[in-house]
């Protein structure tokens, strides 16, 4: 028997779920497959998930080839017309334990001939907290709380790839927790497509500071507890308190931007001005003076001006962000921003260099300010760890893998310090 082989593309939530699709495919008993998790989030990125597939259909000639994901989910027609392509599996089939008996033995199914199978994810209304035994490394595991997305900015295809937002209780997560807690885990990260969005759908409409201080609570094993991409105008007044007085919150928060122009903001919809980028990220460093922030920032969105995207060149450092992801414009079809005036591909390329530019100075700066301070490092690898503020540090001599271990920094070496 040949075990499936799967490719992720895209986030850490397509990371998780590619875990607990192999967890599906082997007690369904699916043989000899090669599944391909996809990503949606740019045109480039749809781009490379045809090129993985293409390549790993010329590796694999005989096996049975699934593409699923949220690519997959936006844009099942395209995947269905490759030739390399077997079956086109959307979002929400892919966690059903069905669809992967259907695969295992098709023959089985009366009638099962469909190669596409991609419903509404729209009329999806659960999230499942599918119960994996984390991965990453063995030190830090990734618990999905959450999934899809109620708000629709202008340039994002992800709503109608994940579908509205849903949250998985409470009481599951924290039993999840518990239980990687058990298995020897240190740090473990909330992730979801809208974290802060967690609970409006379910009774009495908890918060995701809510979560954190129940988590908190109730797994006092727990060491570090860190939370993943976050929209800051929806950041809650228990979550600022779980900033200001736990210790074992991690002091990084990843912030969903995107511009830092006023006018740019309100094209892309979003819910936030750039004041209010720049109050939280003052707020949440005057409650714990070691915050580090990260932040998506999208470099020339359509009727973008030179002076539009300065604004968003200062905010790095107003904002005083360290970890920068940039992004360059790129349209899909079917949103409101596809049909905005486009700033030519030249200049969005050279926003996004001097974006990244920025970023690098901020490392740099962060990295400098390191330098004879002692930092709690969880190892990932026998000479690596990572400081609560995310940040890599390399040692001369091995350290356990998982231990959290005292560490006095003596000096950087690109991006990442030493001990």
């Amino acid at each position: 028997m040949n075990p499936p082989v799967f490719t992720t593309l895209g986030c850490r939530l397509n990371a998780y779920e590619t875990e607990a699709m192999k967890e599906l495919a082997a007690q369904a008993g699916v043989d000899n497959a090669v599944v391909v998790n996809t990503c949606a989030v740019t045109s480039e990125a749809v781009r490379k998930a045809r090129q993985e597939i293409r390549r790993l259909r010329r590796e694999n000639p005989e096996a049975t080839l699934i593409v699923t994901g949220c690519a997959a989910q936006t844009e099942p027609e395209t995947f269905a017309k490759m030739p390399e392509v077997d079956r086109v599996i959307g979002n929400h089939e892919k966690m059903q334990a069905g669809t992967w008996s259907r695969i295992a033995a098709p023959a089985d199914f009366i009638g099962e001939t469909e190669r596409v199978q991609v419903d509404d994810i729209m009329s999806v209304r659960e999230t499942a907290g599918h119960l994996i035994d984390g991965f990453g490394s063995r030190s830090r595991a990734y618990v999905q709380v959450q999934n899809g997305c109620d708000h629709r900015c202008t340039f994002c295809i992800i709503p109608f790839g994940r579908g509205n937002s849903r949250s998985v209780p409470a009481g599951v997560v924290v039993e999840q927790i518990k239980r990687l807690v058990g298995s020897g885990y240190r740090e473990v990260v909330l992730t979801g497509v809208d974290l802060t969005s967690w609970g409006a759908d379910l009774p009495m409409e908890p918060k995701l500071g809510d979560l954190v201080m129940r988590i908190l609570k109730l797994v006092p094993d727990l060491e570090r507890l860190r939370i993943s991409s976050i929209d800051s105008i929806e950041v809650d007044p228990a979550l600022m308190e779980a900033i200001a007085t736990e210790s074992r919150l991690m002091p990084h928060l990843h912030l969903s931007l995107q511009a830092g122009d006023d006018m740019i903001l309100k094209r892309m919809k979003r819910r936030h001005l750039r004041d209010d980028a720049i109050r939280f990220c003052e707020e949440a460093r005057r409650l714990r003076p070691d915050m580090i922030f990260g932040a998506d920032i999208i470099a020339g969105f359509p009727t973008e001006t030179e002076a539009m995207f300065d604004n968003s060149l200062r905010l790095v450092e107003q904002c005083d962000l360290t970890w920068l992801h940039v992004f360059p414009y790129s349209p899909r079809p079917g949103t409101p921003a596809a049909r905005m005036p486009a700033v030519p591909g030249p200049a969005i390329r050279e926003r996004a260099a001097r974006l990244r530019a920025a970023g690098e100075v901020q490392v740099a700066r962060h990295l400098a300010a390191q330098v004879g301070r002692d930092h709690s490092v969880l190892m990932e690898a026998p000479r690596m760890g990572r400081t609560a503020q995310f940040t890599e540090v390399t040692f001369a001599e091995d350290r356990p893998v998982g231990d959290i271990v005292p560490a006095r920094i003596i000096g950087v070496c690109g991006a990442q310090l030493t001990a």
